[in-house]
């Protein structure tokens, strides 16, 4: 998901664009929900009939054994001995598909890296594209369609960047084959199989089906899995119109008439066209026997549409004004209201655009933050500026909240099935199509057009304009009608009751328990507790996957065992305590335990008062990064070796705060002398027989020292705050500064910002203290101001779960409310000041600290 906005230092208010259109009339415009069948013109040639539809994959025999290509460094980090042994083994031309451009280029494979250069001229104000990544950082490889044909990659990587790259057939498979030959080591997915049988394999349809995935969730895997992508608008991400209620002030999730009809496609939503859609199919007739019968002229899903939605955002702007020769289209067919668009679908059957993504999760594209002009309406003279909302909305914001919250609701649950039948799965063409009213024009269907076949290149070039403009429909998945979705209640008892899952504490805030552990006691309590992530990625060896790691004030470093459920009990968990910290425990002189007991003691600043945001563990459990030492350093200690194997230094004063991304590729450091560095983790972590490890990023902006980071690779983006209570926000790769946020309603000299994270949706919270109060504040990634509160006591740590922020305080108040708004929805008093606050991986529990040595659980009981 594109979340974060970013300046763009050629900014283009595409003046010229609105003049050009203000000089046109009505009639210059051609509409763009039907296309004139008389302009196309193709090939016979180009034209292949149902039967000679292929399924796109790779055989296994055409994929070459690791054994054909010398391993001269395969597969090595970015390290020195790496390096010296790089060595070429593919090199091939092919195009970069960005958006609805193509880039000439190379792209070159070798034993430890991809790289591609871009090859297209030079000119000024043109952002190159050029890239380069180790392969250590590959996680997925998918096969792809371009302009209909099997010819295309689409690479994944850890860090969830992705690159589309276009080949000729042959050349696409010799390029999978080398590249899998040197066996990349954290590669999870190499899809060569068709798109069907990937989803029979993945368990996806499983999942969702029993409430382990969310509706969005599957929809974007669905998407993905059936060629969908982000890098080309033809192949856009395709969501549905899941409302038919614009009208009303309050939004009923509990109604069925609020929604669609989920089982019929956008065009016959309206009873009235079901008779002219049929009619229109069953009377048409090609006297060249070239274009088959249809149901519709324009598909859910184009370039054109993308556009349409996304006007207000750049590039998509500079995109829409290129299609509509140079100018703006006229402000009555811009997209102008959501209601409005709502009511000429209905009333015209020829427009059948379906949603994308970003009405579930990109509030931005319905303000013109821009201040593009998009000209007056034609009968009311008012001019169209952000998108107008249904009633039901008090914001952009809310309407994107509201809106993901119906599509996670109850009824789109039990009927999201009867619309993936109609887009991914059996009604998508054939027989179940026609009966269904869901066929489309037919150069939209996977092996409609052969280009290959077409020899001329100015009727290629059209027919692949063609094709552009008319869209693509998915690759089929399913060819037998989708499972209804197990009922919310029905599927989260089923949770309840598992031994092996257990479900997302958001789901059942009225059921949370607290449980009470006592680890040590008030003498030396806990300051820092982690459950390390073990992503299954395995971009890092697992080493401890049921392991909690705590640290006391006193220095000492526990590796608790950690087992996320307990079917003998009425506990949601297990905890057997580390035996080294619990034989200290049990015996009141622990001397004879420093040998085997973990501490990381000796070398902190004597300022320093041990805190959780000096802590940070690998998602590995093998490695504890340490901050706050006297001599400036991060240091990192083996929690197997029960040592530091490591330090690095770039500040130049003590490190304050450490954070670590859920990638587990980068760490952000805070510091006294105001800077935050970047780290990449494999070269912290390395021996210190390599050379010293160098930043990868050094962050200003703050004029006092820093207190808190956070940072969040997939966003590109790290947050930290600072004693001169301001919130700075950076980009992660071009270290570029975007903008510095502020807590409302304190005092901008005098506040402190004390904790920061970022959720997985891109809200920034921040909790600030000045001299009269204590406050928590949320932002969006793009600097809006989502809510803030006061707490009663000083924040000691904070955590997003889902679309909730948990809040802890040294009062010994634990609060959850919504992330929008902070509206509280769960309130537990445990009476007795909380060190910090984490939750789980899987959102399962929560992990909170008290100073009286005990941790606090909270989940769900089993039961």
């Amino acid at each position: 998901m594109r979340l974060k906005l970013k300046p763009f230092p050629h900014f283009n208010p595409h003046t010229d664009a609105s003049n050009l259109r203000d000089n046109t009339g009505w009639m210059s415009r051609m509409r763009s929900d039907e296309v004139p069948l008389s302009s196309l013109n193709l090939a016979s040639a180009a034209v292949r009939g149902s039967e000679a539809e292929e399924t796109d994959h790779i055989p296994e025999e055409d994929l070459c054994n690791p054994e054909d290509v010398k391993s001269d460094g395969a597969g090595e980090n970015d390290g020195v001995a790496g390096a010296s042994r790089e060595k070429i083994i593919v090199s091939q031309e092919c195009d970069l598909v960005v958006l609805m451009t193509a880039v000439k280029g190379r792209l070159d494979i070798s034993t430890t890296h991809v790289y591609f250069y871009d090859l297209s001229p030079v000119k000024e104000e043109v952002e190159r594209h050029d890239f380069k990544w180790p392969l250590s950082r590959l996680r997925e490889i998918y096969l792809r369609r371009y302009n209909l044909r099997r010819s295309a990659l689409e690479f994944f990587l850890i860090d969830q960047t992705n690159y589309f790259l276009n080949f000729t057939t042959k050349t696409r498979n010799r390029v999978v084959s080398r590249l899998l030959s040197v066996r990349p080591p954290n590669l999870l997915y190499t899809r060569t199989c068709s798109p069907a049988d990937l989803l029979r394999s993945s368990g996806l349809t499983h999942k969702w089906v029993n409430l382990e995935i969310s509706n969005f969730d599957y929809l974007m895997q669905l998407n993905t899995l059936a060629g969908r992508t982000y890098n080309d608008l033809s192949q856009y991400p395709v969501f549905p119109w899941i409302l038919a209620d614009y009208t009303s002030s309050e939004l009923d999730l509990t109604d069925p008439k609020t929604f669609r009809d989920l089982s019929k496609p956008i065009g016959v939503q309206n009873p009235e066209n079901e008779q002219k859609v049929r009619a229109k199919y069953d009377c048409f007739e090609d006297p060249t026997g070239t274009v088959a019968k249809f149901h519709y002229g324009s598909h859910y899903s184009n370039s054109a549409g993308v556009l349409h939605y996304l006007v207000r955002v750049e590039p998509f702007t500079t995109l829409h004004i290129e299609l509509q020769s140079a100018r703006f289209d006229v402000a009555d067919r811009q997209f102008y209201s959501i209601p409005q668009t709502w009511k000429l679908l209905m009333n015209n059957p020829n427009d059948v655009k379906e949603l994308i993504p970003e009405f579930f999760y990109f509030p931005e594209f319905l303000r013109n933050l821009n201040n593009f002009d998009l000209g007056l309406l034609q009968m009311t003279k008012e001019r169209v500026n952000d998108v107008l909302l249904p009633p039901w909305a008090s914001s952009a914001e809310d309407f994107i909240y509201k809106h993901r919250k119906a599509l996670e609701s109850e009824y789109v649950s039990q009927h999201l099935h009867e619309w993936i039948d109609l887009i991914f799965g059996y009604k998508q063409k054939g027989a179940e199509a026609i009966k269904a009213l869901n066929v489309f024009y037919y150069c939209s269907y996977e092996g409609a057009v052969d280009l290959d076949a077409i020899t001329n290149p100015v009727e290629r070039e059209a027919v692949e304009g063609m094709i552009n403009y008319f869209g693509q429909t998915p690759s089929q998945l399913l060819k037998e009608p989708h499972p209804q979705r197990a009922p919310h209640s029905e599927a989260l008892n089923k949770l309840l009751k598992s031994d092996s899952k257990k479900p997302d504490i958001t789901h059942f805030l009225d059921k949370l328990t607290p449980f009470h552990i006592t680890v040590l006691n008030e003498k030396d309590p806990i300051v820092f507790v982690s459950r390390p992530r073990s992503p299954p990625r395995g971009f890092l060896q697992s080493g401890l996957p049921d392991s909690l790691v705590t640290v006391t004030k006193g220095s000492v470093v526990g590796v608790h065992s950690w087992l996320p459920h307990d079917k003998h009990s009425n506990r949601p968990f297990t905890l057997d305590i580390d035996p080294t910290i619990a034989h200290a425990h049990a015996h009141a002189n622990a001397h004879a335990n420093l040998k085997t007991r973990r501490s990381v003691s000796g070398t902190f600043h004597p300022s320093i008062a041990l805190h959780s945001q000096l802590f940070a563990v690998s998602h590995d459990g093998k490695l504890l990064f340490t901050a706050g030492h006297w001599d400036a350093s991060i240091r990192v200690f083996s929690l197997t070796r029960n040592k530091f194997i490591a330090s690095a230094i770039r500040h130049f004063d003590v490190v304050t705060c450490l954070a670590l991304d859920h990638c587990g590729w980068y760490m952000v450091s805070g510091s006294l002398d105001s800077t935050c560095v970047v780290w990449d983790i494999s070269q912290l972590a390395a021996s210190p027989s390599v050379s010293a490890p160098r930043p990868f990023q050094v962050l200003y902006g703050h004029d006092r020292p820093v207190t808190c980071v956070a940072i969040a690779t997939e966003l590109d983006t790290v947050v930290s705050g600072s004693s001169d209570g301001t919130v700075n926000v950076h980009s992660i790769h071009e270290a570029q500064y975007l903008r510095t946020l502020t807590p409302d309603g304190c005092h901008p000299q005098q506040a402190l910002i004390s904790h920061i994270t970022i959720s997985l949706q891109g809200q920034i919270a921040f909790s600030a203290n000045d001299k009269k109060s204590n406050s928590v504040h949320v932002f969006s990634i793009n600097g809006t101001s989502l809510g803030s509160k006061y707490v009663s006591g000083r924040v000691t740590g904070l955590v997003a779960v889902g679309d909730c922020l948990v809040v802890v305080d040294d009062a010994g108040d634990l609060t959850i409310s919504r992330l929008l708004g902070l509206h509280p929805v769960y309130d537990v008093p445990l009476h007795v000041p909380i060190e910090s606050v984490v939750s789980t991986t899987d959102n399962s529990h929560l992990l909170a600290p008290l100073r009286d040595g005990c941790i606090v659980v909270i989940g769900v009981p089993n039961s």
